[in-house]
């Protein structure tokens, strides 16, 4: 079993930076591909950015594509999403998942739910304008 906790969430002016952490334990945790998914009030909970457990290749939303940078560092069990340029829009709570080693013939496998099996509780992003 994998625990999973996100921490850096918090108010920010719209233009502003913050950074996201996600420590994993409980687990093998470089052998698991990493995701960052937001919840914004009245929508369905959406995908923000994978990295993979073995190349590192990175996938983003278009939403956050150039503002936003996920990375890792296994030595640390630790996941991180950089994010700039933040817009009100990006307000919500982010969650952290981690996905066990699976072949998947899902090309879109990294940017659904269901790809991932361990979740932490989220931490509120708020982007004022």
């Amino acid at each position: 079993q994998v625990h999973v906790v996100e921490s850096g969430g918090g108010l920010v002016q719209a233009g502003g930076s913050l950074r996201l952490s996600c420590a994993a334990s409980g687990g093998a945790y470089s052998r698991y591909s990493m995701g960052w998914f937001r919840l914004a009030p009245g929508k369905e909970r959406q995908f923000v950015a994978t990295i993979t457990r073995n190349t590192g290749a990175t996938y983003y939303a278009d939403s956050v594509k150039g503002r936003f940078t996920i990375s890792r560092d296994n030595a640390k069990n630790a996941v991180y999403l950089q994010m700039n340029s933040l817009k009100p829009e990006d307000t919500a709570v982010y969650y952290c998942a981690a996905r066990r080693p699976n072949v998947s013939t899902n090309p879109r496998w990294y940017a659904e739910e269901g790809s991932f099996d361990y979740w932490g509780q989220g931490t509120q992003v708020t982007v004022s304008s």
